[in-house]
């Protein structure tokens, strides 16, 4: 697997620690920032993560900024993403059983580093559930198609 992760400058705290998670669990990733605490836009680290896994490059990817609400926003703007809003563990492993959730994100301000761990452990380490949910997800699909 390889993730796709950045943050604004409201979330570079829980970044560095996702991005020690990820050392730690083996997995690949490309961080695209940002770095230092000025002032940025979240649109321009959340639209760059969500295309490249639209584009295949990356399976998934990690977004967190101040709440989480301006990056989960800014990402299900891109045609093929599925990013969910998460603050605790069992919505993580939810959002991947049943929606195939391809971005996570969370906010700083909302959780503090080691919920944020557990978190992106457990929606890193749950795959999709198919079955009953996969027309679910495939009607969002579907829906997206007939809008281009």
């Amino acid at each position: 697997m390889k993730v796709a992760i950045a943050s604004d400058h409201g979330g570079v705290n829980i970044r560095k620690e996702l991005l020690q998670l990820m050392d730690e669990m083996g997995i690949e990733y490309v961080d695209l920032g940002c770095e230092g605490s000025g002032s940025v836009d979240y649109p321009d680290y959340a639209v760059p993560v969500a295309e490249k896994v639209v584009s295949g490059e990356c399976d998934r990817g990690i977004l967190v900024c101040g709440t989480g609400i301006g990056m989960s926003i800014a990402a299900n703007k891109v045609k093929g993403i599925r990013c969910a809003l998460v603050h605790d563990v069992f919505s993580a492993k939810a959002t991947r059983l049943h929606n195939d959730s391809n971005i996570l994100a969370m906010g700083e301000r909302v959780i503090g580093p080691g919920l944020a761990r557990e978190i992106a452990k457990t929606w890193l380490e749950t795959e999709f559930e198919g079955g009953r949910h996969e027309k679910r997800v495939q009607k969002i699909t579907d829906y997206e198609l007939d809008k281009r």
